[in-house]
């Protein structure tokens, strides 16, 4: 009698540290498997920090080699781009170069790189009291993006 009790106690403590232990190590679903799917393949090393589904893509936010990055699948599971923010002193040299130029009056509230079909660009916000200015690099040179009048 006391081995079957110590059998059974011994059995429900294993099951329940396997189960506590398997619901940690669950990610955020998408309520898409197959997306999820691909991104674990794409990004094997990740720790994966959040998900975010909307009609017409999935945001995965995710830790990889100590950097925070983005990567945005299509609902067909096609990896769109990788994005990750970065410091102004990461730009391209003519691309800060141009930006300490020519908006030396506005300071940077986002920058970050955005990665898509093996090619790399820029996205820089830049603001001063009266505007917000969102500029693309291409080929080298920064154009406008984006532009509003702050009331």
């Amino acid at each position: 009698m006391k081995r079957t009790f110590a059998t059974i106690a011994l059995t429900a403590a294993l099951l329940f540290t396997v189960g506590v232990g398997s619901s940690f190590a669950r990610t955020t679903p998408t309520g898409n498997g197959n997306i999820d799917a691909y991104f674990h393949r794409d990004f094997r090393q990740a720790e994966l920090l959040e998900t975010k589904t909307n009609s017409d893509y999935t945001r995965f936010t995710f830790k990889m080699n100590t950097l925070i990055l983005t990567a945005f699948y299509s609902n067909s599971g096609e990896l769109l781009a990788v994005t990750r923010n970065i410091p102004s002193t990461q730009l391209p040299i003519q691309l800060l170069i141009q930006v300490k130029r020519f908006y030396s009056d506005y300071w940077i509230s986002d920058l970050f790189e955005y990665n898509a079909n093996g090619s790399a660009s820029y996205f820089i916000t830049l603001e001063n009291a009266d505007k917000k200015i969102t500029l693309r690099s291409n080929d080298g040179d920064w154009e406008t993006y984006n532009k509003t009048t702050k009331l």
